[in-house]
């Protein structure tokens, strides 16, 4: 009675699914994020920055009733510029990693859809153990909302292919 829609010979299934291009959206926002903070963590590396930065946060005018400005200042102090480094390379390898993921996700490529996967599976024991002994709603909400891309994913991945 009504003709049945087949996809075109050039789509394929991934490109089908809207949750695809969120979760890589999702990806991209969070490569940009790791880029900044890379970005920053590389500027306060320089001693004069780092010391312009504790400086502006030691005369920042808050009311600062529980002190939590100064324990960010002593803090920042015990870091030193040095660490900064290693904060920015850190930084700047996840953002590649979340790049590859977004980008092959959006582009419908299936060993995306397992590289993304693996990558954020793999971080689940260590998100699982912050949220349990360090409990935050921001954690649980990065839990679950990992937890929920993994099962989608995996459900995406093991559809069959032509």
């Amino acid at each position: 009675m009504f003709p049945r829609k087949h996809p075109s010979p050039s789509a394929t299934p991934s490109e089908h699914h809207a949750g695809l291009r969120i979760i890589a959206i999702y990806e991209m926002v969070k490569t940009v994020c790791l880029l900044l903070v890379a970005m920053a963590a590389f500027h306060f590396y320089h001693e004069q920055n780092f010391d312009r930065l504790v400086h502006w946060l030691g005369h920042l005018s808050l009311a600062d009733s529980n002190g939590l400005r100064w324990k960010l200042v002593e803090l920042l102090q015990d870091f030193g510029p040095s660490r900064f480094v290693a904060v920015g390379a850190v930084a700047l390898g996840y953002a590649v990693l979340f790049a590859i993921e977004g980008v092959g996700l959006w582009l419908g490529k299936h060993w995306a859809e397992w590289f993304t996967v693996i990558a954020t599976g793999s971080l689940i024991p260590l998100e699982l153990y912050e949220t349990l002994y360090h409990f935050g709603w921001l954690k649980l909400a990065t839990l679950l909302g990992n937890v929920v891309i993994i099962i989608y994913l995996v459900r995406i991945a093991l559809q069959p292919r032509k």
